[in-house]
């Protein structure tokens, strides 16, 4: 069995401390080291990690994937819309040495909401009902890969989530 898929829940806590890492360098590479961090406690709307910085709150929604996958979209929950500045965050990380990167971002500028889901096709569920039917998740959204943004470093992933200051 692929480790990957055997240890995802360890994968995924992994990488989101990878890059909290990662961010929490580039706030001290910056000088300024005032980036804030928190995590909820439940997961019920959607995202993952609240970074505040230069004056702006995000609620992120991390997704991730390894490098050279064909993963085409993200489910994306409509909750996620209403939280200030809140955006999806999708790591790309090298399989063998955990390297990130690059990013896939979705989302409006510092200070602005989500981009409208409404457009969005409503995402099914992964199981069917004991008739093999897939029925529609309707508080949740696929976003296509081609509706993100790639960024090459987590510089650039700072500038989308924080701006220039």
């Amino acid at each position: 069995m692929n480790k990957h898929s055997h240890n995802s829940s360890f994968r995924e806590k992994l990488i989101e401390h990878l890059l909290i890492s990662e961010l929490l360098k580039n706030s001290w590479q910056r000088g300024d080291c005032t980036l804030e961090l928190s995590k909820p406690e439940v997961d019920r709307t959607g995202y993952d990690l609240v970074a505040e910085c230069n004056g702006y709150i995000r609620h992120i929604q991390l997704k991730t994937t390894k490098s050279g996958a064909r993963t085409a979209s993200q489910k994306v929950h409509v909750a996620l819309a209403d939280k200030p500045s809140g955006c999806i965050v999708w790591v790309y990380i090298d399989e063998f040495t955990l390297e990130l990167g690059p990013f896939l971002y979705f989302g409006g500028m510092p200070g602005d909401a989500l981009p409208d889901l409404s457009s969005f096709k409503v995402a099914k569920h992964t199981k069917g009902t004991s008739q093999g039917e897939k029925l529609e998740r309707p508080n949740i959204r696929e976003v296509k890969k081609g509706d993100f943004t790639k960024l090459e470093s987590v510089q650039d992933l700072w500038h989308a989530l924080f701006g220039n200051k």
